[in-house]
């Protein structure tokens, strides 16, 4: 193995086009090539080698930006132009960047965007158990039954939710701590107890907090945010 040389689907999330899934899945789709060559899964790239998605060159992203954004209701977690609402049209960044994970359309609050396809693969990856912090309203009052419920693990998805930390805040109102990342998990999980989500607002993702950033607006993490997420990401893979 040639030392310079690195894998193909790091290359490609490296130069902020995708993450390494979304890699995976161009090469199975045979839209990716190496010096004209199909290539697969598994392939490395050298320092002179020319790779191509839909027959455009990459080139590998100089500088990476991580931002966190306040998502307004509506917005689609999205990199699909042809939705009106997708989230990149909305936040008009100079750069291409896609955001890290999702929020569904009618939930606010904490989502990453960055072009550093590396970081969004470690901070999806589902065993490593990142947590993320809700606020959820309902539509009655929360009772000692649906907390314990919803704490000890609720059936959704053809599968049991993983134990998770959850506090009522006040009677239609609760703070919920997740370590997985179903589709629509929080909302599933109150419908199975006979509840309705009226509003859902993210938080917290890792270390890194919404505070008091306005609704539409984003800001860079800063160093000290960054600092500590790539120390926990890289005592994951330890």
């Amino acid at each position: 193995m040639p030392e310079n040389s690195i894998s193909l689907n790091k290359f490609i999330s490296q130069t902020g086009i995708c993450s390494r899934r979304e890699a995976d899945r161009w090469i199975d789709a045979g839209r990716v090539h190496i010096n004209g060559v199909l290539a697969r899964k598994g392939n490395r790239v050298e320092e002179n080698d020319q790779v191509t998605v839909d027959n455009k060159p990459l080139i590998k992203q100089p500088e990476f930006v991580y931002i966190a954004l306040n998502k307004p209701p509506g917005i689609t977690c999205t990199t699909d132009l042809k939705d009106p609402d997708n989230i990149i049209d909305f936040l008009q960044y100079p750069q291409r960047i896609f955001p890290i994970g999702r929020l569904d359309k009618p939930s606010t609050g904490l989502i990453l965007l960055t072009n550093d396809g590396d970081i969004v693969n470690e901070i999806l990856r589902a065993e490593y158990g990142h947590e993320k912090e809700y606020i959820v309203r309902v539509n009655k009052t929360i009772t000692t039954e649906f907390i314990e419920k919803m704490q000890q693990g609720v059936p959704i998805l053809d599968t049991v939710t993983k134990a998770c930390i959850v506090e009522k805040i006040n009677p239609q109102v609760f703070k919920i701590i997740l370590t997985q990342g179903l589709n629509r998990q929080i909302r599933r999980m109150c419908d199975f107890l006979d509840y309705q989500v009226v509003s859902l607002k993210r938080v917290r993702i890792m270390n890194i907090k919404l505070k008091k950033l306005p609704i539409g607006a984003w800001r860079e993490l800063t160093e000290k945010e960054f600092k500590y997420l790539n120390e926990s990401l890289q005592k994951n893979q330890l």
